[in-house]
């Protein structure tokens, strides 16, 4: 640990502009990549929407055979089902996203200007049912997975195009930022120790994916988890690893985190819901 704790620390110093205070969003994608361009096994960068498959053949040629039959497949079929289900006013979620399930998942997360915050799909699922009088989701797995799942599925290759440009949106874009590169928690170790500087590394067996792309294969069924999870459960999983208190599903925290980590795979492709580790 020491070890990694040391090379961390070489790396972070020849990454400074990152966190530079005056840089854009736009600086920051930039560099982020040119970064990974440099110091990675060099995958074509479309290819970083399959995390640690992009660099590990051996892993991927695994992952491609259990994504011929995959385990979330009766999540997609749960998904089906509760979006096609009607409400008890008669209404369903249809009446709240649109019919085009395609158009549905590129947009989020997004910055709500009028209310200045950070809009995300689960947020939006649950919105919806409470609106029409029903009972919200648990926010980290089961249904909320199985609903968004789905209409991550009817996404599959669109690409994403969050980027902020308001102020509001900027200072939000900045939080995640700062939560991203900031330490925390026992090990003190940051997000950007694992999946910036370390990404693609080794550590207890497992490759550490690259920041890019990160968002763009969830939910995911994890084989440790046993089951389809949402994004901020990952989140809260990632913060106990490294001995930190983790914050709720959809505090502005995560929400924060997730606008951030939307912005630095710009253009990428969708490509959930996946199957990890």
């Amino acid at each position: 640990m020491k070890k990694l704790i040391s090379s961390v620390t070489l790396l972070a110093l020849s990454l400074t502009p990152f966190v530079a205070a005056q840089a854009t969003p736009e600086d920051d994608l930039k560099a982020l990549r040119a970064y990974f361009k440099k110091n990675m096994p060099n995958p074509d960068l479309s290819d970083y929407k399959n995390g640690i498959y992009a660099f590990n053949k051996d892993a991927r040629a695994q992952w491609e055979e259990i994504e011929e039959f995959p385990p979330y497949e009766i999540d997609l079929d749960k998904g089906k089902e509760l979006w096609e289900k009607k409400f008890k006013n008669g209404k369903s979620f249809a009446d709240c996203f649109g019919s085009d399930l395609s158009k549905i998942r590129p947009k989020y997360p997004y910055h709500d200007e009028a209310k200045d915050t950070i809009v995300t799909l689960e947020g939006d699922i649950n919105k919806c049912l409470t609106d029409n009088g029903e009972k919200p989701y648990k926010w980290k797995k089961g249904n909320i997975a199985a609903l968004s799942a789905y209409i991550a599925k009817a996404a599959e290759g669109t690409k994403i195009t969050t980027m902020p440009k308001t102020e509001k949106a900027i200072a939000w874009y900045n939080k995640g930022k700062n939560f991203f590169y900031a330490k925390r928690g026992q090990l003190n170790l940051s997000c950007a120790d694992c999946h910036v500087y370390s990404a693609s590394k080794w550590i207890r067996g497992d490759n550490l994916g690259p920041a890019v792309g990160h968002t763009t294969h969830f939910p995911v069924f994890r084989s440790k988890w046993g089951a389809l999870g949402t994004l901020h459960r990952r989140y809260g999983g990632c913060n106990k690893n490294i001995r930190a208190k983790p914050f709720k599903a959809q505090s502005d925290e995560y929400k924060a985190l997730e606008y951030f980590e939307a912005v630095m795979s710009n253009g990428l492709e969708i490509n959930g819901p996946g199957a990890r580790k």
